[in-house]
């Protein structure tokens, strides 16, 4: 009868812990619309929060990053980011999103880099290392760069990506206690705890597939809203593919492998030319 009752609270516990995780994941967040392509996130950072992480990451960088002194690429990559930023802003005051507007406070860097890499920070930080640029070799190629990485920034991929190893570590707690009534030993609780542990760096985040592939539908529409022509993506990821000659399969890897990726700008390709003036 007494292993019957322990048994009985036990289960007891574990439910009301469960319901707690449960509870804490519906409860949490705030829910908004990603814009373009119209799907709900649910966050659990502030605005205010993530861009104030973002610049004290971006502040960092710069403090040890160098600026390229070729004056013409940092021109061009300014003046293709400022093309982009405008589009940007004038899309989201014109579609009820002015409020998002004040997020944004846009700076362009071209730097001494050789890596195939550009960047946007939460708040319009953006950076282009100078070894993309002979793979971008034209403007209107970087421009589907920089509006891919601005897509990431405009859709709130970080702080999507943050609220989901908040809600992972949060689990893991519960979990933990969950292990702790269970009669776990300590090794075990201390695994639990590990694992929850948070990573997180603006500049070297990894998004999941369906985020790059988000941001490679929003950004193509946002090149061409700049007035760059969107057709020149798939020329622009086939040389992709051919400098990074990337064989991993595409389930283990955080983007969508260079076949699917042309595969879906290509479907794309007629709703961005509709926004497409030269």
């Amino acid at each position: 009868m007494k292993e019957i009752i322990i048994n009985e609270k036990m289960r007891n516990i574990r439910f009301f812990l469960v319901s707690m995780v449960a509870a804490l994941m519906v409860s949490c967040g705030t829910t908004s619309t990603v814009p373009i392509t119209g799907r709900q996130q649910t966050l659990m950072v502030s605005d205010g929060e993530v861009l104030s992480l973002a610049n004290q990451q971006y502040q960092e960088f710069m403090k040890t990053a160098k600026k390229s002194t070729n004056t013409k690429n940092t021109a061009m990559v300014q003046r293709v980011g400022q093309k982009l930023a405008t589009a940007v802003t004038n899309y989201l005051r014109n579609n009820g999103l002015a409020s998002e507007v004040n997020n944004f406070a846009w700076e362009f860097n071209l730097v001494q880099d050789q890596q195939v890499n550009a960047w946007c920070m939460p708040g319009g930080k953006i950076v282009v290392y100078e070894g993309l640029l002979p793979i971008t070799q034209d403007e209107s190629s970087l421009a589907i760069v920089l509006g891919h990485e601005i897509a990431h920034a405009v859709a709130k991929h970080s702080a999507e990506q943050l609220s989901t190893q908040m809600r992972q570590q949060y689990g893991m707690q519960i979990g933990t206690a969950i292990a702790g009534a269970l009669g776990m030993g300590q090794n075990t609780q201390s695994i639990v705890q590990a694992v929850a542990a948070l990573n997180f760096n603006f500049g070297n985040l990894k998004y999941s597939r369906n985020h790059e592939s988000e941001a490679d539908h929003m950004g193509l529409i946002f090149a061409a809203m700049a007035g760059y022509d969107p057709q020149v993506a798939v020329t622009f990821w086939q040389r992709m593919a051919a400098a990074s000659n990337n064989q991993t399969a595409e389930f283990m890897s955080d983007h969508p492998s260079d076949a699917t990726r042309i595969k879906q700008i290509q479907g794309w390709m007629p709703e961005a030319l509709k926004y497409y003036k030269k």
